[in-house]
């Protein structure tokens, strides 16, 4: 099933460096629509921009709203996020468990933060349907404003089977060819240097070395790279 993203809702932000965290921490997980209640320092904001990192498409594209009842007219799925109930008997959710909900429910979603001070106020918190929190040490349950937003955008991105890159474009492991013969460029080198000394212990000494060469899974560029590393050790060197 497709859902549409959720909004994330600053309500009466204080820093213009907090929001620009924000929404890094938002387009990291593919999000794009920020909403902003009336932010202390007004908007735009100046110093969004370079806390931002590149994030430039969240903050061009944020709404600025007078009360946080405009700012959520259109929402259906409205989560409060909050250490504590502060008296309230909303249900409680985690990150997790709000994310699984937003896509099976109908209706635009929001999450809802409050200013870096002191959170949410208790009017904002009743809007809600119910309350996102997450387990915290209670001896110091304070989170920055960024790091509640990319609890909730991780979250969110786990239900859309986002990429990693740094695994997708690794390039594959080199054929065993490849690594026999970095190891035996290796071991043709160490030989003349009395490295598989004693006779007794040379083959027990080359199965490992064999095992530290073949744990990394090196792809073919980075065995041609060590290869040219070994010839070039093997030169005389240059006056």
């Amino acid at each position: 099933m497709t859902a549409e993203p959720p909004v994330f809702v600053l309500v009466r932000p204080q820093l213009g460096e907090n929001i620009g965290k924000a929404a890094r921490a938002m387009l990291n997980f593919g999000l794009t629509e920020m909403r902003l209640v009336a932010p202390r320092d007004g908007w735009p904001n100046p110093s969004a921009g370079p806390s931002a990192a590149g994030a430039d498409i969240v903050l061009d594209r944020a709404r600025v709203f007078a009360t946080t009842a405009d700012a959520l007219a259109d929402c259906t799925n409205i989560y409060a996020t909050t250490v504590r109930k502060r008296g309230d008997q909303k249900p409680v959710v985690s990150p997790e468990e709000a994310a699984g909900e937003i896509m099976t429910h109908p209706g635009r979603s929001a999450f809802l933060f409050g200013r870096e001070a002191s959170g949410l106020d208790i009017q904002d918190v009743a809007i809600a349907g119910k309350i996102l929190t997450v387990p915290i040490n209670p001896g110091f349950g304070s989170l920055n404003l960024a790091q509640a937003v990319i609890l909730c955008a991780y979250e969110w991105s786990k239900t859309q089977q986002l990429s990693q890159p740094t695994l997708e474009n690794r390039l594959p492991p080199a054929p065993q060819k490849d690594l026999d013969g970095l190891i035996d460029h290796m071991g043709a080198m160490l030989e003349p240097k009395g490295y598989f000394l004693p006779p007794s212990r040379g083959a027990a000494t080359r199965r490992t070395l064999r095992n530290v060469l073949t744990k990394p899974r090196w792809n073919h560029l980075e065995i041609r790279t060590l290869r040219g590393v070994l010839s070039a050790l093997s030169r005389a060197d240059r006056d």
